[in-house]
């Protein structure tokens, strides 16, 4: 059976695919995304893809693929790229690799905080200029005795809370669909989004981009941030109107913002939100440690060899 990988994949994987003797491997050997042409070239004929969450994979691309495609392995948790009514409806297999990247991603979204709050990025750039100042000069924002809102206290969210109780958070609140029973674990207290926007020092983003979530934080929501508020997102981009962000931010109604992911990505060079020094914007480097990486690859080759052979996957996507 033929597969496409979309993107260079970490050795172990690759090892996995290669050995197996199930397929015949194509791999983009790059870093580069691929343009929607090339996609839609490479994919014609196989029988699985593994791709990374830049790729869209749409009608068109299964279109593209043709019948023999039974099965599409993610490397990573989010699937908003994938049209799964389309992908259902041609009896297509799917599957991801979740619980892997939430530690790293956790540490990421801390160390982001604390860059953003802290305006460590800047401050890099002030001793390059050998500037210094006097006794309020680059302060920033502390986490002892703050409110910390976590909207979506899933995996990681729970874990990003786990990790900011030892820096003195007095209170940590979370919004989301339902109430978790793990909260009283980190004393977390359920509220409506309204009240996690008011009453938090630092909000943090973590929950899935779906059609409820997409564009949720934007003007109004900002508005009702208090204006010394730090934002991190470290979900996904569409989550947050980016207009509406740069808007805030640029005024002064809320203190800065720590972005892993934006909307597209890479952003563009030129984007109003990298004018900005009191806007962090990172990568998308959330799972980016050499362990969690290689392990994601890892699982995305056993998902898409067990779907080509239809047998049990291990992390298999329920839609």
């Amino acid at each position: 059976m033929k597969v496409f990988v979309t993107k260079r994949l970490p050795q172990e994987g690759l090892e996995i695919l290669t050995a197996s003797g199930v397929c015949e491997v194509s791999m983009c050997d790059s870093d580069d995304t691929l343009t929607k042409a090339e996609l839609l070239k490479r994919v014609d004929g196989v029988d699985g893809i593994l791709c990374v969450p830049y790729d869209i994979i749409d009608s068109a691309v299964l279109d593209a693929a043709g019948p023999n495609l039974k099965m599409i392995s993610c490397f990573s948790v989010g699937f908003d790229h994938l049209d799964l009514v389309e992908i259902k409806k041609r009896g297509i297999r799917v599957g991801h690799t979740p619980d892997i990247l939430t530690d790293a991603t956790a540490e990421l979204t801390i160390a982001l905080l604390l860059a953003t709050s802290r305006r460590i990025p800047e401050g890099v750039e002030m001793v390059k200029k050998g500037e210094h100042g006097g006794s309020l000069w680059m302060c920033g924002y502390g986490l002892t005795g703050s409110t910390v809102g976590i909207i979506g206290l899933g995996r990681i969210g729970f874990a990003i809370a786990q990790r900011l109780m030892p820096f003195g958070v007095k209170r940590l609140l979370y919004s989301g669909r339902t109430v978790k029973a793990q909260a009283a674990e980190v004393n977390g207290e359920f509220v409506p989004l309204d009240t996690l926007a008011s009453d938090s020092d630092f909000v943090i983003v973590t929950c899935p981009l779906t059609p409820e979530t997409q564009g949720m934080c934007d003007k109004a929501f900002f508005s009702k941030m208090k204006n010394t508020a730090v934002f991190i997102n470290s979900s996904r981009g569409a989550v947050v109107n980016q207009e509406d962000l740069y808007e805030v931010l640029s005024s002064g109604k809320i203190a800065a913002a720590g972005l892993d992911v934006t909307s597209p990505e890479p952003l563009p060079t030129n984007h109003p939100l990298l004018t900005l020094t009191n806007c962090v914007v990172l990568p998308h480097i959330g799972s980016a440690t050499f362990s969690t990486r290689g392990a994601m690859a890892v699982l995305a080759a056993r998902n898409l060899l067990a779907g080509l052979q239809g047998t049990h996957m291990p992390s298999e996507l329920s839609f």
